[in-house]
């Protein structure tokens, strides 16, 4: 079972810190309090259960927050730390960020906000706690439908076992072609529910008026073209797993509808008065970011939290090293067969030339440019220029729009170009610097900003923030 994660709270102002807590524990969080930084000191040195998650104020009655956490050395390898900060302390936090805590959250908070950054920052350490048990222990490299051995899989691997039998909602994330729909299946297919039906909707590929019918189905009549009864997914589920692939593509109309099924457990067919009740475990996956989606308008703000109970954030092909040569040759072999050939292993120069390229399309393009070159190269020996032929530039270079980016990206910002295809960074201000620092990275990850934020070493929360002050700059 699950421990509940343990946070301690640094806050002088008693009331505040006796609501976070009241709203922590009220989620199942185990929580001690500090009004200063002597007293968080003593709950770090006392010995007990460690800390996951640290709330830390900014200002404290006997110390300043920010060289509070710099005369902790290791504090955040240990736990998350999240500052809490006023709205006219925005660089503090960030300068927070740089000495490593997790996250900031300025005031006044509201408990969604609150609840949903300690729960992905107690997640975050459990996943950081994986991957170490994972090195101690021996590696899988199959795993449901998933072949890969690195740290980062062996930390998803366990996360699926972690969550297959949990009755709450998952939301996988991660670009395009990492593996979601694989990520659902094997929650499905690990969990108690494996011998009910698994069924898959694409909210991205059904048109918006049929996508109600499709998901919740409808009664002869309903509509033009309603010629018999329809059953629909949640229906057909019912006993099983529902995964909403692209959940982000949803109407809001009808997320509302949705929202009102994960509470209540009941659908109501399109034309139908009489509700029904289901049983069926909830998967969804987006390849946005979806608190960008929330902030822009697009995505509900409640079905975001409700979704986002059990996240998993796939990593892309490029940050799985060794696993890109075992995902080819695993191909070779599979399609190989399939087309009647037989191939050699890859060898180290074509191994090389795989691992040097971006894989913008992650194991899905890696996918399509091994079956390619096996039905286009003469057996027995698939060389790396017959496997470049399937990629979209040199497999050395980065993505075409990241080799874009960083050509002259000062040039394309309006800003002084020193003629190397770095722009002029005497020229240029602080801030101008980091502004051109952070949207060459966003373009060289294809426009991720989560990646664009595992690139910098800085939290995806930071950075839209950044993007945001840059888009409305205060006059």
């Amino acid at each position: 079972m699950k421990k509940a994660p343990h946070v301690l709270i640094i806050e002088d102002t008693a009331s505040l810190a006796m609501t976070y807590a009241g709203q922590l524990e009220a989620a199942g969080c185990s929580v001690e309090l500090a009004g200063s930084g002597g007293e968080a000191r003593q709950h770090l040195d006392s010995g007990s259960r460690p800390f996951d998650v640290i709330l830390l104020d900014l200002k404290l009655p006997d110390c300043d927050g920010l060289e509070w956490l710099s005369s902790q050395p290791g504090l955040t390898e240990k736990a998350s730390v999240i500052v809490i900060t006023a709205d006219g302390s925005i660089n503090r936090a960030i300068q927070a960020m740089r000495l490593g805590a997790y996250d900031f959250l300025v005031k006044p908070l509201s408990p969604e906000r609150l609840l949903t950054t300690v729960r992905h920052a107690s997640e975050r350490r459990e996943l950081e706690r994986e991957v170490q048990i994972a090195r101690k222990l021996k590696k899988r490299d199959r795993f449901h439908g998933f072949v890969g051995h690195s740290d980062v899989m062996q930390a998803v691997y366990r996360a699926i076992e972690n969550v297959a039998n949990s009755k709450a909602t998952v939301f996988v994330t991660g670009e395009s072609g990492t593996g979601k729909e694989v990520t659902a299946e094997a929650i499905h297919n690990s969990s108690q529910r494996a011998s009910g039906r698994f069924v898959a909707i694409n909210c991205g590929a059904i048109p918006e008026n049929l996508l109600e019918s499709e998901l919740f189905g409808h009664v002869k009549g309903a509509f033009t073209g309603a010629l018999e009864n329809r059953t629909g997914a949640a229906k057909e589920a019912d006993g099983g797993t529902l995964f909403l692939d692209e959940i982000c593509e949803m109407e809001l109309k009808l997320q509302v509808k949705l929202l009102r099924f994960l509470q209540t457990g009941m659908i109501q067919r399109v034309g139908s008065s009489k509700p029904e009740a289901v049983n069926v475990r909830v998967i969804c996956a987006t390849n946005r970011d979806p608190m960008a989606e929330v902030a822009a308008g697009r995505f509900r703000e409640d079905l975001f939290y409700r979704l986002s109970v059990l996240p998993i954030e796939l990593p892309p092909l490029r940050e799985r090293g060794d696993d890109i040569v075992l995902l080819a040759q695993t191909f070779l072999d599979r399609f190989a067969e399939e087309e009647g050939k037989t191939f050699n292993p890859l060898d180290i120069k074509a191994q090389a030339r795989l691992k040097g390229y971006g894989w913008p399309g992650n194991v899905r393009e890696l996918q399509n440019v091994i079956r390619r070159a096996v039905v286009m190269t003469p057996e027995p020996d698939l060389s790396a220029d017959a496997i470049l032929q399937g990629l979209s530039g040199p497999a050395a270079a980065p993505p075409p729009r990241a080799q874009e980016a960083s050509t002259e990206p000062g040039s394309a910002d309006g800003l002084p170009a020193s003629g190397n295809g770095m722009p002029d960074l005497s020229a240029m201000t602080l801030d101008e610097i980091e502004k051109w620092a952070v949207e060459a990275a966003i373009a060289q990850f294809d426009g991720s900003v989560p990646a664009a934020a595992r690139h910098l070493a800085i939290s995806p929360s930071t950075l839209y923030r950044k993007l945001e002050r840059w888009s409305n700059p205060v006059s």
